[in-house]
């Protein structure tokens, strides 16, 4: 069966006008998946020799978090490498990605698969990928079909990547500019409310010159916040120094910071540079502030607040322009309280406060995040697939995670080596009994399905939390519909009406 015009006509239709909404991607992705049939689909966008999932139809949720090295998948590789449409034999001996992936089909790989490389121009910016169960699902559409598929996406991909790149605030384009030339691979995974507001608020503060102060538990990436920042400001030409303030041995620490010149003290057999310096006209990041001892703060204030400094056994001031970037784990309001961080330090340093969300609040991040350290795991062990059962990822998702997201990647790490034993010819499927979780610290607000369901219709269900959580916003707007409206991302007239058919006004 060949796709009908309509079916075309429909698709071009579909994809214009969902355009300029925040599900783009999915719902460009479900209208292929429905048109063409298919058993998994997947939107994929190309940056720096990797290919990052944008959204997908038929695949499992952790499959959004990974990211597909294409030296690391064959198939992905021949698509990027081609400039038209790409069938794979249903016996071809190259592995595909999504083999283990499409829920209740473990042990199934995938037998029809089509990729469509997608262009802006001569430049490949993505790529549409078909897979299905049948070996001849795929037979009946002509390669011109598959192009005309292939070109709607590429267009729409491009536009709704100028778009997205329009919408954000500040320096948006350096951070897309830095992953192309260098191969960053670095990013922060996740989509959860708590991370877009972290990521709006970094794109606001990442182009001014303003110090920022990250906090956030041991393991919420912190690190990963100042790399965003350093990218996406004016400095990004610029190094990014990075100093672990708890790992200073006191004695040496000042000579970390400012530097020494030969002969200052026994050992100083030459000059060293410090990290000030090192920074200079970039960025210097300071992890774990709140380890400083009081007499090096002085001396940390002292540069932040005239821009100069000496390096030790040396009598000649030297002028910096640094940006800091500080971190901790520690509440600092509370340190200054109790006499063991500097106010005035303090205050220089949270010009602009960063909080960082610990895992157990970011919800469906913790399994994106579990298919991005299974992904990077696969390569790492040199597996051929690595795959997370249904029971997993719920194991996964009702853990507390005391130790955030560097305690996710080192238990996936390990179920992956223990599952290993089990494993037949390279393909892993990680099972509850592979992790050594504290069954204590499951998260308590999480009962079992059968006590959170209401004895109510969907309808009624997603009315009344629409109405619960519109008056929590309007609360926090001090009952002005307009603000409200703004926090809540919406039309000030829709959300009237909505209001309207809610009973709310």
């Amino acid at each position: 069966m060949t796709i009908s015009v309509e079916g075309l006509a429909a698709l071009a239709v579909e994809i214009q006008n969902g355009l300029s909404r925040s599900d783009r991607f999915s719902r460009m992705i479900a209208s292929i998946h429905h048109l063409l049939r298919c058993d998994a689909t997947a939107l994929l966008r190309y940056e720096a020799q990797h290919f990052r999932p944008l959204a997908t139809a038929g695949l499992a949720p952790d499959v959004m978090g990974r990211r597909f090295k294409i030296e690391a998948h064959p198939r992905l590789e021949a698509i990027a490498r081609a400039g038209d449409v790409v069938r794979f034999p249903a016996d071809s001996d190259l592995p595909d990605p999504y083999d283990g992936l499409i829920p209740d089909r473990h042990e199934l790989h995938v037998h029809a698969c089509v990729g469509l490389p997608l262009f802006s121009g001569q430049d490949l910016i993505g790529a549409l990928t078909l897979d299905g169960m049948n070996a001849s699902q795929f037979d009946d559409y002509s390669d011109e079909e598959l192009r005309v598929v292939a070109s709607l996406a590429g267009s729409a991909l491009n536009n709704a990547l100028l778009l997205e790149q329009l919408e954000q605030p500040g320096n948006a384009f350096t951070l897309s500019a830095h992953r192309q030339s260098t191969g960053e691979s670095s990013e922060m995974i996740g989509e959860s409310l708590p991370m877009q507001q972290l990521k709006k608020e970094i794109a606001v503060v990442a182009p001014t010159d303003l110090n920022v102060l990250i906090s956030g538990e041991t393991g919420v990436g912190k690190e990963l916040v100042a790399q965003a920042l350093h990218r996406q400001s004016a400095r990004a030409a610029s190094p990014l120094i990075y100093l672990n303030c708890a790992a200073l041995p006191e004695t040496v620490a000042e000579s970390e910071l400012f530097g020494h010149v030969k002969g200052a003290f026994t050992g100083a057999v030459h000059d060293r540079t410090g990290k000030f310096e090192m920074a200079d006209n970039g960025t210097l990041f300071l992890d774990e502030i709140g380890e400083l001892t009081l007499t090096l703060q002085a001396k940390l204030l002292r540069v932040l607040q005239y821009g100069d400094l000496q390096r030790v056994g040396e009598d000649r001031h030297l002028k910096v322009d640094v940006r800091i970037l500080a971190a901790t784990n520690r509440d600092l309001r509370q340190a200054v309280a109790e006499g063991s961080f500097r106010a005035d330090l303090y205050h220089r340093l949270s010009v602009f406060p960063l909080q960082v969300p610990a895992l157990r609040e970011r919800g469906e991040d913790i399994i994106l995040l579990a298919g991005y350290f299974c992904e990077k795991c696969r390569v790492k062990f040199g597996l051929q697939h690595i795959a997370l059962s249904a029971a997993a990822r719920n194991m996964l998702s009702g853990y507390g995670w005391p130790g955030n997201i560097r305690e996710l990647e080192h238990a996936i790490y390990r179920a992956t080596i223990v599952a290993q034993a089990d494993a037949r010819n390279g393909d892993i499927l990680l099972m509850p009994q592979h992790f050594s979780l504290d069954s204590a610290t499951k998260v308590a607000a999480t009962p079992p399905l059968a006590e959170t369901l209401p004895q109510q219709s969907l309808q009624d269900a997603t009315r009344d939390f629409q109405r619960q959580y519109i008056l929590r916003a309007l609360q926090a707007s001090n009952n002005n519909w307009a603000a409200c409206a703004r926090r809540l991302e919406m039309d000030a007239g829709n959300l009237h009406r909505l209001a309207r058919r809610l009973a709310l006004k």
